[in-house]
């Protein structure tokens, strides 16, 4: 039986010197008489039961707005990289309430459309002015600001995490290549970090959650690349070459998304250990990179993902644009035209009751207690509500208000 690095000195537990900066809240949160949970096993259990959760399974992770039932949406991403986080923390023994909650959470603020989505709303963004926006910083405005549950009076409070889990999302990204990754030591602002992927997480948890997103998504891709006829038995081929660089002994029946997932966790947990951090094989590392290299020529710069690109351009940007000629009268401009966009108009007036003052005597009426966040009468406001508002829109949803207002 394979030896296993043991990392319970580090795990995130009150033995853990960062305990209680971990499990700290910006707020006291409402506690029940009794209740089994940990901190971090409530705040996973909060996010599932968030609107924002519930979305993904119709948010993009590659091909958009998927038809077929066994492709991977964000929902599916997420679960993936919760089972392999999940995993690769029982072997070390590191807290898995913690990597669960980070890992379910950790795509909530993604846009529509995928890192193309996200490219999409951080040109609107810059191009008016507006607040950057990139997806681990917006999971983090959801989970803090947007998404709410209503406590026991039955008033909408926000999510109200623990700082642990907040940070392990905002440092989630999986798209930085490293092959050693250690927490960082110091407690920071969150909200003061500049760009994804550019600070290590507070804790080992948070770590694991960031390697195992590149995990999660580098076998699945192919899988779901295969399942739309995308690669051809060429680029099947060229793969093969590729994995058998490090595992001579494959055959190309097992290069899929099981067999390269329990590859990639049984090297870095051989390989890791406390005082060199998370860390791959040179072997195992050089592959991860030349598959995901491989990913990138023949799925995501495939033809037909680029044509879709295209459409999902002109979606996001429509919407954009339609909601911003609202302003400065913005109440009665939504009034007047209702009844031409009921779906986007009846959505977008809700997010404005719910996250501005727009209508503060209906806001307090139907006990929407979560922080005011924009002013409408500012218009960089007014556009940050447009921006947020379209950033937790479904594929489907996003399409489907773009065709209400091309219709005639």
């Amino acid at each position: 039986m394979t030896a296993f690095p043991d990392f319970s000195k580090v795990k995130m537990d009150n033995d853990n010197l960062k305990w209680e900066q971990a499990i700290s809240r910006i707020e006291p949160i409402y506690s029940k008489p009794y209740d089994p949970r940990s901190p971090f096993e409530r705040d996973m259990q909060r996010i599932m039961h968030s609107q924002g959760y519930r979305r993904l399974k119709n948010k993009t992770q590659v091909f958009f707005a998927p038809h077929n039932d066994h492709v991977c949406t964000r929902i599916e991403h997420v679960t993936h990289v919760a089972s392999v986080a999940e995993t690769i923390a029982k072997l070390l023994n590191l807290n898995l309430d913690l990597v669960r909650a980070i890992a379910i959470g950790h795509d909530i603020g993604h846009a529509p459309f995928g890192h193309h989505g996200e490219t999409v709303l951080q040109n609107i963004a810059e191009q008016n002015n507006l607040h950057e926006f990139w997806h681990e910083n917006n999971s983090l405005r959801f989970i803090d600001k947007i998404e709410t549950l209503p406590d026991y009076d039955g008033v909408q409070q926000n999510l109200n995490l623990t700082y642990a889990v907040r940070d392990g999302i905002v440092c989630h990204c999986g798209e930085i290549d490293e092959r050693f990754i250690k927490p960082r030591d110091e407690a920071v602002d969150l909200y003061s970090i500049q760009k994804g992927g550019k600070l290590g997480s507070y804790t080992y948890e948070g770590c694991v959650v960031k390697i195992s997103d590149k995990i999660g998504y580098i076998g699945r891709d192919i899988e779901d690349a295969c399942t739309y006829g995308i690669l051809t038995d060429k680029n099947l081929k060229e793969l093969l070459d590729i994995v058998c660089t490090t595992y001579p002994d494959i055959k190309l029946s097992e290069i899929n998304t099981t067999v390269l997932i329990h590859k990639f966790i049984m090297d870095l947990c051989q390989n890791s250990s406390i005082e060199t951090g998370l860390c791959f094989s040179d072997d195992c590392y050089n592959v991860m990179n030349l598959i995901k290299k491989f990913n990138y020529k023949n799925i995501y710069y495939h033809p037909r993902i680029l044509r879709f690109k295209k459409y999902a351009t002109l979606v996001l940007e429509t919407i954009f644009e339609k909601l911003s000629e609202y302003y400065p009268d913005i109440k009665g401009n939504i009034t007047e035209e209702k009844q031409l966009y009921p779906k986007l108009l009846k959505e977008f007036e809700e997010w404005l009751i719910k996250y501005s003052d727009y209508n503060l005597a209906l806001k307090t009426e139907k006990k929407l207690a979560n922080k005011q966040i924009y002013n409408i009468s500012e218009e960089t406001d007014y556009k940050n509500a447009i921006i947020d508002f379209i950033s937790g829109m479904s594929d489907n949803f996003a399409i489907d208000v773009y065709n209400e207002l091309i219709s005639f």
